[in-house]
């Protein structure tokens, strides 16, 4: 079968990790009975997203893979039958954490992890603080739907890192997103962000002529100390090969897409628009370069 039938699960946090645990379960239990054999939440799924400020106390949070959390989704992945892709920030050791993604079989084992390699370290996202940049490299996760190229948020404005997951193979980018808006910029501001956010992740599914999965959060949270807010802009979305929008959620509701993605087309655009083939690699050696002075 060349169709592949993914669920997004796109939500808000509740007001506590068990309820928000809850929330999230519901979601991929919707997806699952809609026909999802893939099923995609977004970033740091279980709680808040903490990194608005830089608080040390916040690190309690994090735990080891495998870990509660990793129990909790691998005996769910198991009980549905489904290949899942998480979002958790994970206890590497005694002040060593990490942003990441864990992929489970339909069987309930890890069929592999992805470490966000690019962090941000910008007003309302602070992640510098909290994670260690990712070391597993940009290595696409074998799983019984397909070849995964697992990145997470901050990555998806890079080209670079849909590439060479897709020069080590992948057939289907996949995002799990915390994206949102100050809410007091301006309403042509917000619709810039989004619209940029969108354009470019439509841009890497055509640079390498393959379906593209984002998955981010709704909801308007409140930083810790009370004082910043960021309002997700929710806009999940598949693309296909051709940066074709085939679903969209949203910006404000919680939704739980399921969209049939025809897996087949990649090779039919790889033949009409060979860009792997065109690549000039002889010419590409200061791309390892900060800048060109």
């Amino acid at each position: 079968m060349n169709e592949l039938v993914v669920g997004l699960v796109q939500h808000a946090v509740g007001e506590t990790r068990e309820k928000t645990l809850t929330r999230t379960a519901a979601g991929v239990r919707d997806a699952a009975a809609r026909g999802a054999k893939l099923i995609v939440l977004q970033e740091l799924h279980c709680g808040p997203y903490f990194c608005q400020t830089e608080d040390a106390g916040v690190f309690d949070q994090a735990e080891p893979i495998p870990g509660p959390g990793t129990a909790f989704f691998a005996a769910l992945a198991k009980e549905l039958g489904v290949v899942l892709v998480t979002s958790l920030f994970e206890r590497r050791a005694t002040g060593l954490y990490h942003n990441t993604a864990v992929v489970f079989e339909a069987d309930g084992s890890i069929a592999g992890t992805y470490r966000k390699m690019h962090i941000p370290d910008d007003p309302g996202y602070y992640e510098k603080f909290y994670f260690t940049p990712g070391d597993l490299g940009f290595t696409p996760i074998d799983t019984s739907v397909g070849r995964l190229g697992v990145l997470v948020c901050w990555d998806q404005w890079y080209p670079e890192a849909a590439r060479l997951m897709a020069l080590a193979g992948a057939e289907l980018l996949i995002y799990p997103t915390a994206i949102g808006w100050d809410p007091h910029d301006t309403a042509e501001e917000q619709q810039r962000q989004r619209e940029a956010w969108i354009t470019v992740q439509r841009g890497h599914a055509v640079a390498n002529g393959l379906p593209l999965v984002a998955v981010n959060r709704v909801g308007v949270e409140t930083s810790p100390d009370g004082i910043g807010k960021q309002q997700f802009w929710g806009s999940s979305f598949v693309a296909g090969p051709q940066g074709e929008i085939v679903a969209q959620a949203t910006t404000d509701q919680e939704e739980t897409l399921v969209v049939a993605i025809d897996r087949a087309r990649s090779e039919q655009v790889r033949r009409i628009w060979p860009f792997l083939r065109d690549r000039r690699i002889d010419a590409y050696g200061d791309l390892t370069k900060r800048y060109r002075d």
